[in-house]
């Protein structure tokens, strides 16, 4: 499953398109940076509510694709711009993170 057909799957709303279209392969839930830091791996997705540029550097940090804000949390400038700099997919939905991580993990899994 690609960034764009999760986006479609979730009804997210993909925030710009200076992102490579990568397959994901998994997905972590935190709101705990530190933790993502730890246990989230790369060519996946971080579900999260943390809508600033610091997440977005985290994601780089470790090769996530795309990044999925829940609840429709205003995300601001500066991490819209830091995701188009770093070619990191922004995604945002209306669900809430249980849910969100459900889908990603059926769609990925084939539940």
């Amino acid at each position: 499953m690609t960034i764009r057909e999760a986006a479609a799957a979730l009804g997210a709303r993909i925030l710009h398109e200076e992102f490579e279209d990568a397959v994901l392969y998994g997905a972590y839930t935190s709101d705990l940076l530190s933790d993502v830091m730890a246990n989230a791996k790369d060519s996946g997705a971080l579900i999260t509510i943390q809508a600033h540029k610091n997440t977005v550097a985290v994601a780089s940090l470790l090769g996530i694709s795309v990044i999925i804000i829940c609840n429709s949390r205003p995300v601001p400038e500066d991490m819209l711009d830091a995701a188009k700099d770093k070619g990191i997919a922004l995604l945002l939905s209306g669900e809430n993170q249980y849910t969100v991580s459900a889908k990603i993990y059926g769609m990925i899994n084939k539940c």
